[in-house]
């Protein structure tokens, strides 16, 4: 990396806490317009892919404030946060009793923000920078915030997501009214009016629903 994740992200974000979940801190972007409309350029040169984990998005506020709200939904059970971005669900999930949780996201930059959001949160959050769309069932639940946003991308874990869901495992995900939210194959648990920063999306409050995916082969 050009850049020292850890150095860069303590000098370009605030410890703040996202308006639906106030109980969580995080390293966010304070001025989300700057730092999310740098040029490619302008990331590339200081080694940055697009710095998602600088923002609590719609869906994962959502999605970690149901878990907080229901901790039965996590307590002693084990937990991948997919896509984790900041580690917002994943630290909520500790906060809620969960036995271990592990968040997972293919930025190699979201290890670092996980690890200081974790430390400032007083839970212990393991990390991974990988791809693991496809993998076989491993925990018992697995929570995804904001994931439908691309056509190609909801291809590719629609699929893996669903069959993990058939093998036993929970499957909940946040999201904010996404164009490729699979809502024909979930049952829907909860809805909140989130607070965004209408810099990175078309409005000041998003309805975000909580999903959880059938247990059945769609073919």
């Amino acid at each position: 990396m050009k850049t020292d994740p850890e150095t860069f992200i303590r000098d370009n974000t605030d410890i703040m806490t996202p308006p639906h979940v106030p109980e969580i801190r995080l390293y966010l972007a304070s001025e989300a317009h700057d730092l999310w409309l740098k040029t490619e350029e302008e990331l590339e040169e200081i080694g940055l892919p697009p710095p998602f984990w600088a923002f609590a998005w719609a869906g994962g506020q959502g999605l970690a404030r149901h878990i907080l709200d229901h901790p039965d939904l996590v307590a002693g059970k084990r937990v991948v946060d997919f896509a984790s971005g900041s580690g917002l669900v994943a630290i909520a999930a500790m906060k809620a009793g969960a036995a271990c949780v592990l968040a997972v996201d293919i930025d190699p930059w979201t290890e670092t923000a996980i690890r200081l959001n974790a430390a400032i949160n007083g839970v212990e959050v393991l990390s991974a920078a990988s791809d693991m769309i496809g993998a076989g069932r491993d925990a018992d639940v697995y929570l995804a915030g904001d994931v439908f946003y691309d056509k190609t991308f909801a291809d590719r874990i629609v699929p893996w997501l669903s069959a993990l869901a058939q093998d036993g495992a929970d499957v909940l995900v946040g999201d904010p009214g996404r164009a490729y939210c699979p809502r024909d194959r979930m049952e829907m648990l909860a809805t909140y009016q989130v607070p965004v920063t209408r810099a990175l999306e078309d409005s000041e409050v998003k309805k975000t629903t909580v999903w959880r995916f059938l247990n059945a082969d769609f073919g």
